[in-house]
């Protein structure tokens, strides 16, 4: 489990990654979730079936630190630039609630691959829905954790293209999945010998950084070294970007930093 679990780790995304929020309410949530032994157990288990069995890139602790750090940046950079969420406040719930909602469903998105790489979200749900139940049980009431539950589960699920995010936590959640990847994700499978176009994709990417854009509330910009790398953006970021609520909000930029030979992609703006 080891090498599961320690050799892909490392990658820090942004300089600002450890900023506070400004309602201690998330930062709680965060803390509980460290400490909680079920939590942890449950997000190194959940990398068994995709990296080991399957040869697929990381959805561990790993993985999931990098996407909930990055869906708390996103929804914080969407918030100075002026949009408003939608889930907590048509619940009756706490702005501060939305934070916790994204903090939440990043956490447990991938937990369903302790049954199944296939259709992983299906199981997400109720395997995150009996950790909910505990786990805001020191937070709010019995109205505020059935409708915090409702809103964690409808962002886990949506998580996966096949479903409508119907509110703009479940869209940060969805596009955040996909901004983890950098080629430190595919390093265990690229090393047993994977070259699926997943694996070899992420080998592409170097870095990603999310920051205010120029007439954007988020710029999301992506360093390749190769022209693989278009998969990752075009094809897996692209997807979660569709439909996310978010369209208009995100602006990415990938560029080909590659200076040996010919650039067949420079350049690819969504």
């Amino acid at each position: 489990m080891s090498e599961i679990d320690d050799e892909v780790g490392g990658r820090i995304y942004h300089p600002d990654a450890d900023h506070a929020f400004p309602d201690g309410r998330v930062n709680e949530v965060l803390e509980m979730l460290a400490a909680d032994e079920e939590v942890q157990a449950y997000l190194k288990a959940q990398n068994v079936n995709p990296v080991a069995r399957k040869q697929y890139n990381d959805h561990g602790t790993k993985h999931i630190s990098i996407v909930r750090n990055r869906a708390l940046c996103l929804y914080d950079l969407l918030k100075q630039g002026g949009v408003e969420f939608n889930g907590a406040a048509q619940q009756g719930l706490a702005e501060a609630d939305e934070a916790v909602i994204v903090a939440l469903a990043a956490t447990l998105h991938d937990i369903g691959h302790v049954v199944h790489r296939d259709k992983h979200p299906y199981y997400s749900i109720p395997l995150a829905a009996d950790l909910l139940d505990r786990l805001l049980a020191e937070y709010y009431d019995v109205a505020e954790r059935v409708r915090v539950k409702g809103e964690v589960l409808h962002a886990i699920l949506c998580h996966h293209t096949e479903e409508e995010p119907l509110t703009l936590e479940a869209g940060v959640v969805r596009v955040s999945d996909a901004l983890d990847m950098e080629r430190g994700r595919s390093r265990i499978p690229y090393k047993r010998g994977g070259r699926g176009i997943n694996t070899v994709s992420s080998q592409a990417i170097e870095t990603v950084s999310l920051t205010n854009g120029d007439g954007y509330p988020v710029l999301v910009e992506i360093e390749m070294n190769n022209a693989a790398g278009v998969y990752q953006v075009d094809n897996l970021l692209k997807a979660k970007l569709t439909d996310s609520g978010l369209e208009e909000s995100i602006r990415i930029v990938a560029l080909n930093s590659n200076e040996n030979g010919d650039r067949i992609v420079e350049r690819i703006e969504l």
